[in-house]
């Protein structure tokens, strides 16, 4: 978050986006109706230590310092309990120095599932949070606004525990607990746990209830994933000498527990550890490179697509590939992007256990700790395909290039410099490849260099 950020959204006002608290000293009672509202709407920004004007837009009054802390630590605490909303939300405040006064800032993402605060249902109306609990109409349509968006709540009304890994409950409570003291999973049952995690729900428009696609995904059994979402595949590469081949492959089709495990574990057997001082403390920078990597691979996935998610390690660098719902095509800007989350459930369940960080606040760590690790900043295009690309080494010069060019590529290029009427055909039978690999390089070849192709002229334009 920057200053012209928070500027604007001061100027702003209030809206369905937006919301003030004043909380100098301690929480109020309508910060949790207003997340709920939020995360059922559009979701948005909530800053606390503000206050309205009369015209509408917000004075930084500040929070008190000393009181600062309890407060971001009863923020976490209220929406992680059961008996005020369901199902749990994990969301962080976060500090901002304003001339000298406190502001505590969260985003609030939208939600796949209808947040309930004690057993009342709300959602935002310009800036007012609205208790809709006796209007069906209403309810109605927030349950099948939700329901259409996020292909991790459909239900599976069949699913049975004997379809899933309950005996991982355990070793996902010890998880939490290591994430967070007193961590209300800890004390629940099963099934209590499940709901709480968002991951057993009941349909209040249909009254179907019933193990979601996101328990399936995250705990099911191999045969219970491949009913439920047969497209689902991780394929994991390691390239070192020869580019168009590869030297170690890993198909991974379990569930997202195990998936993360044998993921992180490939990724530290085909990469270099290095150690580094941060904050006085001796961690593995590439560990979290790479956790942040997978995760966003397995987490923020398009899991209604076949296409299969790709991992690929090469000597400096690591790509991943997987389908996308898109929200705002292009390159991702770490320092002014506002996240939105492809699947609020799985992404909630890998937070309380340590396997992600709060939304957004994974993009900030892998530009950090990339930078630490090799010099270099990953990059992260949104599209169709999300792409992500993280330098793992610096050339001999020092520099760090995110692309580069195969053999094959260069060679490519080089023909295609001496003589622009060259033609994709006479390229598949130079190298005897497909004519969908050529038309792959030369995608790779663009990342480099402007390169159009006029069909009117039947010639390659450089530059």
């Amino acid at each position: 978050m920057t200053r012209e950020r928070i500027q604007e959204l001061l100027d702003a006002g209030e809206s369905f986006t937006i919301e003030y608290k004043e909380c100098i000293k301690g929480l109020n009672d309508s910060i949790i109706e207003s997340v709920a509202s939020m995360s059922n709407r559009y979701g948005g920004h909530m800053l606390l230590g503000v206050r309205e004007r009369e015209d509408g837009t917000g004075e930084v009054v500040g929070v008190d310092q000393k009181c600062a802390p309890d407060m971001k630590k009863n923020f976490v605490n209220i929406l992680n309990e059961p008996n005020k909303i369901t199902p749990s939300l994990y969301l962080n405040l976060e500090e901002f120095d304003y001339d000298g006064k406190l502001i505590l800032w969260v985003y609030i993402p939208i939600s796949s599932q209808v947040e309930i605060v004690s057993g009342r249902i709300l959602d935002r109306n310009e800036d007012a949070d609205q208790d809709i609990t006796n209007s069906n109409d209403l309810v109605a349509n927030l349950f099948r606004r939700k329901s259409a968006d996020y292909h991790e709540r459909k239900i599976f009304p069949y699913a049975k525990t004997d379809h899933l890994h309950m005996e991982y409950l355990s070793r996902i409570r010890n998880m939490a607990r290591a994430k967070r003291d007193a961590h209300p999973w800890v004390e629940m049952d099963d099934m209590e746990l499940l709901r709480s995690a968002g991951l057993y729900e009941e349909n209040m428009l249909t009254g179907e209830k019933g193990f979601n696609l996101a328990a399936i995904l995250i705990l099911g059994k191999d045969e219970a994933i491949q009913s439920a979402c047969p497209g689902y595949r991780t394929d994991a590469i390691y390239r070192n000498e020869n580019p168009d081949r590869y030297d170690d492959r890993l198909v991974v089709e379990k569930n997202l527990i195990d998936a993360y495990d044998e993921l992180m574990e490939f990724v530290r057997k085909h990469t270099d550890d290095r150690f580094f001082l941060v904050d006085n403390v001796n961690i593995s920078v590439r560990d979290i490179i790479a956790k942040e990597i997978i995760s966003n691979l397995l987490v923020h996935r398009e899991y209604s697509s076949a296409f299969p998610a790709k991992l690929v390690i090469e000597p400096d660098r690591i790509t991943t590939e997987n389908w996308n719902r898109v929200q705002t095509p292009g390159i991702i800007d770490p320092v002014v992007f506002e996240p939105y989350p492809k699947n609020p459930t799985i992404a909630k369940f890998f937070m309380n256990i340590g396997r992600a960080d709060s939304l957004g606040s994974g993009v900030r760590n892998l530009y950090k700790y990339t930078k630490i690790y090799c010099g270099g900043e990953p990059e992260l295009r949104e599209g169709d395909v999300f792409k992500v690309f993280v330098p793992m080494a610096a050339d001999e010069a020092g520099n760090v290039n995110i692309h580069r060019l195969t053999e094959r590529q260069q060679e490519i290029l080089n023909a295609i410099k001496d003589n622009p009427k060259t033609q994709v055909e006479e390229l598949m039978n130079v190298y005897d490849v497909s004519r969908s690999t050529i038309l792959r390089d030369i995608q790779e070849i663009k990342k480099e260099i402007v390169l159009k192709y006029d069909k009117s002229e039947q010639l390659w334009h450089i530059g």
